[in-house]
């Protein structure tokens, strides 16, 4: 025992026997100690020598006597009190069970009925308390024990401030701040002198909105990032991020983390409340359960007979016979492409051109009413002399917006900005607006403000005051930086070793010209994903990296979408699958039309038993939103052959390939389409292809083995297997080895490589409904590998 202990023990020597720590935080330390004069266990509390000296014996015994007061079934009680060697201390009960912090360690979300219940008996406590004029300030997991009987105690009252008329003393006078920053009122947060219970009703909340989604509204790197997040931005709607979540609960979240206090609810037993659902009388329930029988039976019949006649209108048949896909839009949508804006200026400010479009359709985007397609999409339009009508019949749009820049650098004075947009009705090809734009090119931003509110006002489509300022929203004060940032997108577009290299250093020296661009640092985590894609850095290194700055970029901008979608990837090459799912529904949150969110969400979902249909539904919202980029309209193919709908990948493949006829990847799973159907000469035939494309591409290379392999021709097979074994990074291709190990049926060396392979972060091999490793799934060693990986 350390010497402060045994002092503190010598101390309490005829009264207490400490037995050991139980736990530590920022305030106290928890022993199990035996009442010798009860001859009984209790946790007995110390708190730590500053906070002691700040708060002072007297104004401590005082608090305790308050909450020594509070009997309650869910307020874990105060037994004692006192001072020993220099220590302030207090017992309480000693319960057998778990604080709620331990139990959302393991389960991270609870199941609704749970959390609920839990929230409730809180807010009973809680609402006993400040009845009796004692606040607790300082409500979170940690301080919610569960018992092994399932009651639910709220604990550490011991230092809680008394709302009496007579103790007007505050604990903050000594400096001291009471609470912890992911559940603190945004009043305690700003050290207001007035606190009373709808700062536990706000606290309280935070611990429900954790319950239900894995973590609480407001979260960051340090503690200043999450009060900060708490005065600019609102939480996530609890259903964006579980569903299955009842409005009316979300309703009750909603009002009791209203920023102000005299928008939530007055007390903790009004919140508990709103969180009961009406009971229903037995009578009513009995008629209602004849009702919902008969209703099912009806719903059966009419099922039936609406599968019988629209069978051949399931959205899985529109993926594979290529129909339009815009039925999922709303009807009140306008949809508009914005084509890429033409550089009538030096060639070597390509980007710039690229940069403008990209930031008016951005600002278009944000537009209430107005879908706007992605760039891959647009990309293919340039220059924009195709005919309208027919980029819009492609592009599923009603308009088109297409221009040109000029970024005049030379002659005396400031550089200026020419852009003459022009937006097009796509059904006539005729003009319905268009208005040049000329500026110095420190007024860029309110150039692009302007054109997207002019064409918003061509639409026909209002804009609040909220808009408004959102178009007027300023990504940095410095001009160079802004300009290496759109050099730094240009080149990151190219997807090749050397853009993605030279994009880095462009968004390096962004950041370096303005340290709180979030924008730049989105864009060097997503330089980064590829370059770890693609094998280009080693990836753990590449994701570390991606990782600093996808955070970095949330600290500055919570709000930003593309940021949320970049964390996203990194959680799942660290496979924290419930980190990136929460992260890819974020930022579909805040962009709902941002299809890459769509898409990488759509390919985390593939990973796990059950969930196609979502995942396939997410696919399809990506390809909407950008129907003609090649990687979306191949990953839903491949998708469809992950499902099983051999027939229908074929043909979305195929549909891929008339886009991009040399696109590999397309190329690849088409081969293992054709495999699954039985045509391994087609299957090979597609993989020779695609390694033309990419020469001995490990991934390409184990699938031609492994199809050889399928069509019983075993020697080219064990050829490829061991050029792959030749392979220096034997980590990197370690999943492709064992699944063509798998496939030769040599199943001992399969897993023997498969654990490798469960190391590398950015192993894609993995997926449970993989048919390459169908040869595996009986082996019991499957199963542990699965599970190992969280996966199953």
């Amino acid at each position: 025992m350390a010497d402060t202990d045994s002092h503190l023990q010598q101390a309490l020597r005829d009264r207490y026997v400490l037995e050991r720590e139980l736990g530590r935080g920022g305030m106290a330390t928890v022993y199990l100690a035996r009442d010798l004069r009860h001859d009984r266990p209790v946790a007995l509390k110390v708190l730590h020598p500053e906070l002691a000296t700040s708060l002072g014996p007297e104004r401590f015994l005082r608090e305790v006597k308050l909450a020594a007061r509070l009997q309650h079934p869910h307020i874990l009680s105060v037994h004692d009190s006192g001072e020993a060697a220099g220590r302030l201390w207090f017992t309480m009960p000693y319960v057998e069970g778990e604080s709620l912090r331990d139990r959302l360690r393991r389960e991270r979300e609870l199941p609704l009925g749970d959390a609920v219940q839990i929230t409730r008996e809180a807010a009973q406590a809680l609402d006993y308390a400040h009845q009796h004029g004692v606040i607790h300030r300082d409500i979170k997991p940690e301080n919610i024990l569960l018992t092994r009987d399932g009651n639910v105690l709220v604990a550490d009252f011991g230092i809680a401030r008394a709302l009496a008329s007579g103790a007007e003393e505050k604990l903050t006078e000594t400096g001291l701040s009471l609470g912890t920053p992911a559940y603190m009122s945004p009043e305690q947060a700003a050290g207001e002198r007035t606190i009373d219970a709808r700062t536990d009703v706000y606290s309280l909340a935070c611990v429900l909105y954790e319950m239900l989604a894995g973590e609480p509204p407001f979260t960051g790197p340090t503690a200043q990032a999450i009060i900060a997040k708490r005065f600019s931005t609102a939480a996530t709607p609890v259903r964006v991020l579980r569903p299955d979540v009842p409005e009316p609960i979300e309703q009750a979240l909603s009002k009791a983390l209203a920023r102000m206090p005299a928008g939530r609810f007055a007390g903790t037993g009004e919140f508990a409340r709103a969180l009961e659902l009406p009971e229903t009388p037995s009578s009513l329930r009995q008629t209602r359960w004849v009702a919902r029988t008969a209703a099912l039976i009806i719903g059966i019949v009419l099922l039936a007979a609406v599968t019988w006649t629209f069978l051949d209108r399931r959205p899985d048949s529109r993926l594979a016979t290529g129909d339009s896909l815009t039925t999922r839009n709303s009807p009140e949508s306008t949809r508009l492409a914005v084509l890429p804006f033409d550089n009538l200026g030096d060639t070597a400010d390509a980007y710039f051109a690229d940069g403008m479009t990209d930031e008016i359709r951005g600002k278009l985007a944000s537009v209430h009413g107005l879908e706007v397609i992605a760039r891959t999409t647009s990309e293919r339009y340039r220059p924009a002399t195709n005919n309208p009508q027919q980029i819009g019949r492609e592009l599923g749009v009603q308009y088109l917006l297409t221009g040109t820049v000029r970024w005049a650098k030379r002659g005396p004075g400031p550089s200026r900005v020419r852009v003459s947009p022009e937006l097009v009705r796509a059904s006539s090809g005729t003009t319905t607006w268009q208005e040049p734009f000329e500026a110095a090119l420190t007024d860029v931003f309110q150039v692009q403000a302007d054109i997207a509110e002019r064409v918003a006002g061509a639409l026909h489509l209002a804009l609040g005051d909220s808009a408004l300022r959102a178009l007027a929203e300023r990504p940095t004060s410095d001009l160079a930086a802004y300009t290496l940032y759109l050099r730094g997108r240009y080149h990151w577009n190219t997807r090749t070793e050397k853009g993605l290299n030279q994009a880095v250093r462009d968004f390096r020296q962004a950041i370096e010209r303005d340290s709180a661009y979030a924008l730049a640092y989105t864009g060097l985590a997503d330089a980064y994903l590829n370059l770890a894609d693609f094998y280009l850095l080693p990836a753990a290194e590449a994701i570390l990296r991606a990782q600093a700055a996808a955070e970095r970029a949330l600290a500055l901008d919570g709000m930003q979408a593309e940021a949320h979608a970049s964390l996203g990837g990194v959680r799942e090459a660290q496979r924290d699958w419930r980190g990136a799912e929460r992260e890819y529904r974020r930022a579909i949150a805040l962009k709902e039309v941002y299809p890459t969110a769509h898409h990488w969400y759509s390919l985390l979902l593939l990973k796990f038993p059950g969930r196609m249909t979502e995942a396939l539904r997410e696919s399809r919202r990506a390809l909407a939103l950008d129907p003609l980029s090649v990687p979306i309209n191949s990953d839903v193919g491949s998708i469809l052959f992950y499902d099983g709908q051999y027939d229908a990948a074929i043909e979305q493949f195929r549909r891929t390939l008339d886009l991009e006829p040399a696109f590999p990847w397309a190329l690849d799973e088409l081969g293992l389409a054709y495999s699954a159907k039985g045509r391994y000469t087609e299957g090979i035939g597609a993989l020779r292809k695609a390694l033309e494309v990419v020469p001995g591409n490990p991934q390409l290379l184990a699938d031609l083995g492994y199809i050889y392999a399928r069509a019983g021709q075993r020697e080219p097979a064990m050829a490829i297997l061991a050029k792959l074994k030749r392979t220096r990074d034997s980590t990197r291709i370690a999943g492709y080895v064992g699944m063509l190990y798998g496939a030769l049926g040599e199943r001992d060396s399969a897993f023997h490589w498969l654990e490798k392979a469960a190391w590398d972060i950015r192993s894609s091999i993995f997926i449970p409904s993989d048919l390459r490793l169908a040869p595996l799934r009986s082996d019991t060693r499957y199963l542990q590998l699965m599970r190992k990986l969280g996966l199953l």
